[in-house]
Protein backbone atom coordinates (compact mmCIF):
# COMPACT_ATOMS: atom_id res chain seq x y z
CA UNK A 1 0.00 0.00 0.00
CA UNK A 2 2.70 2.56 1.19
CA UNK A 3 4.82 1.45 -2.04
CA UNK A 4 1.88 2.20 -4.48
CA UNK A 5 2.02 5.67 -2.72
CA UNK A 6 5.23 6.56 -3.19
CA UNK A 7 5.20 5.48 -7.02
CA UNK A 8 2.16 7.63 -7.53
CA UNK A 9 3.98 10.64 -6.25
CA UNK A 10 6.94 10.14 -7.62
CA UNK A 11 5.16 10.40 -11.44
CA UNK A 12 3.97 14.00 -10.51
CA UNK A 13 5.26 15.75 -13.78
CA UNK A 14 6.93 19.19 -13.17
CA UNK A 15 4.98 22.52 -12.79
CA UNK A 16 6.00 25.86 -13.92
CA UNK A 17 6.85 28.75 -11.68
CA UNK A 18 4.05 31.55 -11.45
CA UNK A 19 4.47 34.19 -14.14
CA UNK A 20 2.77 36.90 -16.60
CA UNK A 21 2.08 34.10 -19.54
CA UNK A 22 0.46 31.59 -16.54
CA UNK A 23 -2.11 34.20 -15.28
CA UNK A 24 -3.00 35.16 -18.57
CA UNK A 25 -3.81 31.60 -19.52
CA UNK A 26 -5.92 31.18 -16.29
CA UNK A 27 -7.36 34.59 -17.28
CA UNK A 28 -8.35 33.85 -20.62
CA UNK A 29 -10.12 30.73 -19.79
CA UNK A 30 -11.95 31.72 -16.95
CA UNK A 31 -13.40 34.66 -19.10
CA UNK A 32 -14.46 32.59 -21.59
CA UNK A 33 -16.34 30.10 -19.09
CA UNK A 34 -18.08 33.07 -17.88
CA UNK A 35 -19.00 33.60 -21.84
CA UNK A 36 -20.13 29.95 -22.70
CA UNK A 37 -21.89 30.23 -19.23
CA UNK A 38 -24.89 32.62 -20.69
CA UNK A 39 -25.50 29.83 -23.23
CA UNK A 40 -26.84 27.31 -20.32
CA UNK A 41 -30.44 27.18 -19.79
CA UNK A 42 -31.14 28.83 -16.55
CA UNK A 43 -28.13 30.80 -15.50
CA UNK A 44 -30.44 33.42 -13.40
CA UNK A 45 -31.16 31.36 -10.71
CA UNK A 46 -30.34 32.22 -7.37
CA UNK A 47 -29.07 36.02 -6.76
CA UNK A 48 -28.56 37.98 -9.49
CA UNK A 49 -25.12 39.57 -10.55
CA UNK A 50 -25.03 42.83 -10.64
CA UNK A 51 -23.08 44.14 -13.92
CA UNK A 52 -23.00 40.52 -16.20
CA UNK A 53 -26.49 38.68 -17.07
CA UNK A 54 -26.04 35.56 -15.18
CA UNK A 55 -26.68 34.55 -11.34
CA UNK A 56 -23.88 34.53 -8.97
CA UNK A 57 -23.37 30.83 -8.53
CA UNK A 58 -23.57 30.66 -12.05
CA UNK A 59 -20.02 33.09 -12.20
CA UNK A 60 -18.51 31.50 -8.97
CA UNK A 61 -18.81 28.17 -10.89
CA UNK A 62 -18.09 29.50 -14.29
CA UNK A 63 -14.74 30.72 -12.82
CA UNK A 64 -13.81 27.27 -10.35
CA UNK A 65 -14.26 25.42 -13.90
CA UNK A 66 -12.11 28.31 -15.95
CA UNK A 67 -9.27 27.92 -13.23
CA UNK A 68 -9.24 24.09 -13.65
CA UNK A 69 -9.43 24.48 -17.50
CA UNK A 70 -6.83 27.21 -17.60
CA UNK A 71 -4.36 24.82 -15.19
CA UNK A 72 -5.30 21.63 -17.58
CA UNK A 73 -3.80 24.20 -19.98
CA UNK A 74 -0.62 25.20 -18.49
CA UNK A 75 0.26 21.69 -17.37
CA UNK A 76 -0.48 20.40 -20.89
CA UNK A 77 2.06 23.37 -22.40
CA UNK A 78 4.38 22.88 -19.87
CA UNK A 79 4.54 18.85 -20.49
CA UNK A 80 5.48 19.34 -24.28
CA UNK A 81 7.76 21.98 -23.74
CA UNK A 82 5.57 25.36 -24.75
CA UNK A 83 5.64 26.94 -21.61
Amino acid sequence: MISSILLAAASVPATPAWNPTVGIIISISSLVMVLLSTRIEKPLVGPKFPILPISIPTFVGAMAFGHIIGIGIVLGLTNIGRL
